[in-house]
């Protein structure tokens, strides 16, 4: 995989994120991806899991900004670096987000494991 590769998948997941369209989620990840929301949450495993969870958090009603760099690539792993802001709603202030990505793809450009960290910018 090049960077290239990552870069058009991460675009492809923001697509995905701003929509919640299933058939955009479920073209992101093979069909036995596993999927870890943070480092001691249970894993989505699977598609169809993956796509049913992801929907259900409903990212796409709530107005955000995604902005990431590639930290490193090698071979089918790559490290990526985001920072996410979402608007001010419900009488509090915008919250700002860190994030740290681990993707690896396989050779048709899916996600076959996709681990997330994040952490919100203190006030």
């Amino acid at each position: 995989m090049t960077p290239k590769s990552f870069d058009r998948w991460i675009r492809a997941y923001v697509a995905a994120w701003r929509t919640d369209d299933p058939g955009a989620i479920g073209a992101l990840f093979a069909p036995r991806a596993v999927y870890a929301t943070g480092p001691f949450d249970k894993l989505w495993r699977g598609r169809k899991a993956i796509v049913a969870a992801w929907i259900a958090r409903g990212a796409s009603r709530v107005k955000w900004r995604f902005r990431h760099r590639l930290v490193a690539v090698q071979g089918s792993l790559a490290i990526v670096e985001g920072r996410t802001t979402y608007a001010a709603s419900g009488g509090r202030g915008a919250r700002v987000y860190g994030n740290l990505w681990l993707v690896r793809l396989n050779d048709r450009g899916e996600a076959v494991e996709f681990r997330e960290w994040w952490m919100q910018k203190p006030s």
